[in-house]
C-alpha cells in the first residue's frame, strides 16, 4: 500500500467527499479555494519555499473545515458519511494552529508531534503505522499467528491494525490463550489441550505482564523471552536490585531505604537519594529515584529470575521457537518474497488470512501423510 502526507491526504480526502457525497461537488466549488479539486496530486508550488508550503497547508486545512461544516447534519448514506468524516479526520489529525494562533485566524501548520492511531491513507483507512524496531518501520496491518510448535500446524490466527495497543502481540496473544482454554472447557478437558498443560512460546514482544496472568490463569506454562532491563544510570541499578514486599506494600532500594508502594504501583524514594553514597549508581533525577512498578510485577520478576537461573528455560525455548518462526514464514512469504496483502480493510484482510493459513496447514498436512480412507481424512502413523 501507498502512504500519503498530509497534503495529499487532505486532496484525496476531499476529492472523496466530491465522489461519495451527493451534492458534494457544487460546494466544493463554492467553499474551497485552497486547491483545484478537480485535479489529481499534489498542488503545484515551490515545495522549497516554508511560506508556500505553509500557506498550502492552510488554505486546505480551511478547505476542509468549510465543507465538513457545509455538509454538517445532512441525512447521509453510510458510504457518504464514512467519506465526510475522513475528511474531518484527516483535516484533524496532522495539523495544529500555526505560531502564535489558536487557529481561528485559518493559519495552521503540520503539527510536531504524530497523532494517535493515526491515518495514513484515505485509499485504506484502516492501515496503519508500526514499528517493529526504531529502524523497521512498517505500513499496513499486522498479522497475528498461534502455531503448534511440534507440528507447525496453524492453531488460530488473527489480522488486526498495526498499531493500538489492543492489536500489540501480546494482547492478541491472550485472546488466544483465552480461545484455547475455552476450547478445552468446552470439550470437557480442564487440564489444557490433551490433558496436559499447553506451554506458550513466544519472543520478548509476548513478555508482558498481561500476557503472562492469562497464561497463569489458564493453568499454562510462559516459555517467553524476558524484555532486558533498562537502568536508569547506565551500568546503574535496575528495577530488580530494590526488593519488593507486595504483602506489606512497600519497596527497598539497594541502599536499604524503604517506601510504601503508592495507590499507582509507583514507589518515590525523593529526599531519601540526596545524602545516599549509591546515588550515583541508581539516578540521575534531581528529586531522586522513583519506581514504576507493572500492576504484575511479581510475574514479571519471576520471569526474569527464571530466565537467568539457568540454562534450561532459555535451552526450551531455542528448541521450539524457530519451529514457529517456521509456521510465520510460511505464512507470509512465498518463494523468499513477502507476501503483499491484495484488499483493504481489516475484515478482508482477515479473511484472507485465514484462508492462507488453512492451506499452509493443509499442505503440512498433506506433508505428513494425510489421506482420504473410507471417507475420512486420516493421517499416516
Amino acid at each position: 500500500m501507498a502512504t500519503q502526507d498530509t497534503v495529499t491526504q487532505l486532496v484525496a480526502a476531499v476529492r472523496r467527499v466530491g465522489r461519495e457525497v451527493p451534492g458534494a461537488a457544487e460546494q466544493i466549488a463554492a467553499v474551497c479555494t485552497g486547491h483545484d479539486y478537480s485535479q489529481p496530486g499534489k498542488p503545484k508550488i515551490d515545495w522549497d519555499d516554508p511560506a508556500a508550503k505553509g500557506a498550502l497547508v492552510s488554505a486546505l486545512v480551511n478547505d476542509a473545515n468549510a465543507l465538513v461544516a457545509a455538509l454538517d447534519g445532512g441525512d447521509l448514506e453510510e458510504r457518504a458519511a464514512c467519506a465526510l468524516a475522513l475528511l474531518a479526520l484527516v483535516a484533524g489529525q496532522d495539523v495544529e494552529p500555526a505560531g502564535g494562533s489558536d487557529g481561528r485566524d485559518g493559519r495552521w501548520r503540520i503539527a510536531r508531534r504524530v497523532a494517535e492511531d493515526r491515518v495514513i491513507s484515505t485509499v485504506d483507512p484502516d492501515a496503519r503505522h508500526t514499528r517493529k524496531s526504531p529502524e523497521a518501520r512498517r505500513d499496513g496491518y499486522r498479522a497475528h499467528v498461534a502455531a503448534d510448535p511440534q507440528t507447525g500446524i496453524i492453531t488460530d490466527e488473527k489480522l488486526t491494525k498495526a498499531a493500538g495497543a489492543e492489536n500489540s502481540d501480546a494482547a492478541v496473544a491472550a485472546e488466544f490463550v483465552t480461545a484455547e482454554a475455552a476450547t478445552a472447557r468446552r470439550d470437557g478437558d480442564h487440564d489444557g489441550a490433551g490433558g496436559g498443560q499447553l506451554a506458550w512460546y513466544g519472543d520478548s514482544a509476548y513478555g508482558t505482564g498481561d500476557l503472562r496472568e492469562a497464561i497463569g490463569t489458564a493453568g499454562h506454562r510462559a516459555v517467553i523471552k524476558p524484555w532486558p532491563l533498562q537502568a536508569a544510570v547506565e551500568g546503574g541499578f535496575t528495577t530488580d536490585d530494590f526488593t519488593v514486599d507486595a504483602a506489606a506494600g512497600t519497596a527497598t532500594c539497594p541502599a536499604g531505604i524503604t517506601r510504601k508502594i503508592t495507590a499507582r504501583n509507583a514507589v518515590i524514594f525523593g529526599v531519601a537519594c540526596r545524602s545516599c553514597p549509591l546515588r550515583e549508581r541508581c539516578t540521575a533525577s534531581k528529586d531522586g529515584r522513583t519506581l514504576h512498578l507493572h500492576e504484575h510485577d511479581h510475574l514479571l520478576r519471576a520471569a526474569r529470575a527464571a530466565w537467568a537461573a539457568g540454562p534450561h528455560l532459555r535451552e526450551d525455548y531455542m528448541a521450539h521457537r524457530p519451529n514457529v518462526e517456521r509456521a510465520i514464514a510460511q505464512v507470509a512469504t512465498w518463494r523468499g518474497r513477502r507476501l503483499k496483502l491484495r484488499y483493504r480493510g481489516v475484515t478482508k484482510n482477515n479473511a484472507w488470512l485465514k484462508r492462507r493459513t488453512a492451506a499452509v496447514n493443509l499442505r503440512n498436512l498433506l506433508s505428513r501423510g494425510l489421506t482420504r480412507r473410507d471417507g475420512a481424512w486420516a493421517l499416516a502413523t
